[in-house]
Order: C-alpha cells, then structure tokens, then sequence
C-alpha cells in the first residue's frame, strides 16, 4: 500500500468552487474508476487558506497509473472540469508526493 498526498493551491477565492467540484463531481467519478481517497483537508493554521490537501491510497505504482490515467482521460471529467472552470481557474498549482507508510504508522 502506498499514500499520494496532493495539495491544490487555489486561485485566491476559488477554494469553495474546488471544494464543490470535488463533492459533487469529482468523487463520484473516482468511485467509477476504483481511485480511493483517504482524507480531504483545509488549512486552518498555516502559509495560505486557499489550499486543499488530500492523501489517495494506492495498492502500487502500476494501481495508480492506470486508474488515474482513466480518471484523466475520462470524457465525463473532461467536460465537467471544463464547465467548472467556465468563470476561471481554480487550481493555481498541484503539489504530490508518494509516501510508503513505516512499520510503525497506524496506517498502513
């Protein structure tokens, strides 16, 4: 098992629009494609407030590679990021990071 951790820095108030996009849109079609998120995350104390941290977990690489290769290239996603993005960007930059859990962590 590995963990992906993705932090969105948002435009300046285009965080709700993220965070709608991702209740009502995005989630249900990771389902579809097997993707499992293990926590969303706001930042209550920290560099900025327009940020949205997130951990997905992964059996392997390969696991990930395919299934986020289909959520990318899937037509539903396409357009409703494009309709999403209609009045403007919402993700300024994406920063991810794979992390391997040690033999002590409570996740595993």
């Amino acid at each position: 098992m590995m963990y992906e951790m993705r932090v969105y820095r948002c435009v300046p108030g285009r965080l709700p629009a993220l965070l709608k996009r991702f209740e009502t849109v995005t989630l249900k079609i990771w389902e579809r494609h097997g993707i499992r998120q293990a926590g969303f995350f706001t930042t209550l104390v920290g560099e900025s407030h327009q940020e949205l941290t997130y951990f997905l977990a992964w059996d392997s690489m390969a696991d990930r590679e395919k299934k986020w290769g289909a959520f990318m290239a899937d037509p539903e996603w396409i357009s409703a990021r494009a309709e999403t993005e209609k009045d403007g960007q919402i993700v300024g930059n994406i920063v991810n990071q794979f992390l391997a859990p040690t033999a002590f962590s409570s996740v595993k």
